[in-house]
């Protein structure tokens, strides 16, 4: 079976967005997440910030990538329900270790927490229907 056959034999909550709707918002998301999180790279490399500012960005970088794998190809509900879990709770704390220096990364992360609010609801959804 497919992934997509995978994922769509799953019970879900009947407002679960389609996958062209979820494609949408990542596509808008994707680059404001490159700019502002590059920016605090590029900030803590260069010292105009402290390093420990870009650790919560390094811990939900690699969360977010390493969902699709957990969730698609591993087919790990669990799994995939605690990383999007650590996605939730590093966008906060990177607002919050970023504010006293750059608000304005710290506001632009306001979109991506609302969709990784609404995400994690969904996914926690799935996992216990399905589980």
């Amino acid at each position: 079976m497919t992934w997509a056959e995978w994922y769509n034999a799953l019970a879900k909550p009947r407002w679960t967005p389609d996958g062209g709707t979820i494609g949408l918002i990542w596509s808008l998301l994707y680059p404001v997440i490159a700019v502002t999180f590059g920016s605090v790279f590029v900030q803590a490399v260069r010292r105009k910030i402290p390093r420990s500012v870009a650790v919560p960005f390094a811990v939900n970088l690699v969360a977010n990538v390493i969902f699709t794998p957990i969730q698609f190809g591993l087919r790990n509900l669990p799994l995939a329900a605690a990383d999007i879990l650590v996605v939730l709770v590093s966008i906060v704390c990177c607002m919050v270790a970023v504010w006293p220096h750059y608000r304005w990364v710290a506001v632009a992360q306001v979109p991506y927490l609302v969709w990784v609010g609404t995400a994690t609801v969904l996914q926690l959804s799935i996992t216990l229907w399905n589980w």
